[in-house]
């Protein structure tokens, strides 16, 4: 008796079930809409057989890569300056700033000072730290300062223990020699505060203006 081979027709072979996983096309791996290179975007703008400025394509990317991380260097540099500048400028005995400050004050010999004014040790006058007038200068003439001709309070507690001794100045020079909170006073004005003979005390100031 012959072998019977019974073939299934095309119409009524089944189909694989797909899982709803599969449906959903959840694992299957995105098609790439973008064109693809066999050396990327850099490689398709610089070739490599072209010279560029008299030098090899490598040369010059390097060339490129150094200057831009420079600019950035730069930029970040001095992002973080003026920000130190600016919250150093914050903690300093400057007018914007407001409040009462403390510190040494002294006597000198007056004459022509930063501000580009002349005057003696009997006037009423007084020279800030080169910190805080270095500070608020605008340019390059000292002159022109901010701070000249600014009005300061200086209060000191008298000898006896009762009572203050007040005065007030007006700023006409800058003091290499003074911290940020000190003064540097006519001799006159130090007189009004304290014995001459101390040189040195400390005292209390603000700025009136």
């Amino acid at each position: 008796m012959a072998n019977t081979i019974h073939e299934t027709p095309e119409w009524e072979t089944p189909t694989p079930k797909q899982s709803f996983l599969s449906r959903c096309n959840v694992f299957s791996k995105p098609e790439s809409t973008l064109p693809t290179t066999k050396e990327g975007s850099w490689g398709s703008s610089v070739p490599k057989d072209r010279k560029y400025f008299g030098r090899s394509r490598k040369v010059f990317l390097l060339i490129v890569g150094g200057a831009i991380v420079i600019v950035l260097t730069l930029i970040l540099g001095l992002g973080l300056g003026l920000g130190l500048k600016h919250s150093s400028s914050k903690a300093l005995p400057l007018p914007s700033n407001g409040g009462i400050f403390t510190g040494d004050l002294t006597y000198y010999a007056p004459a022509l000072g930063a501000c580009g004014i002349t005057s003696s040790s009997t006037e009423s006058i007084c020279a800030v730290s080169h910190i805080i007038f270095d500070a608020a200068s605008t340019g390059s003439n000292p002159n022109a300062n901010p701070l000249c001709g600014k009005k300061i309070r200086i209060t000191r507690q008298k000898e006896s223990g009762s009572g203050n001794n007040t005065v007030d100045v007006t700023v006409v020079d800058r003091c290499v020699g003074c911290k940020a909170e000190d003064l540097d006073l006519s001799l006159t004005v130090f007189k009004r505060l304290a014995q001459e003979a101390e040189g040195r005390v400390i005292g209390s100031w603000a700025w009136l203006q």
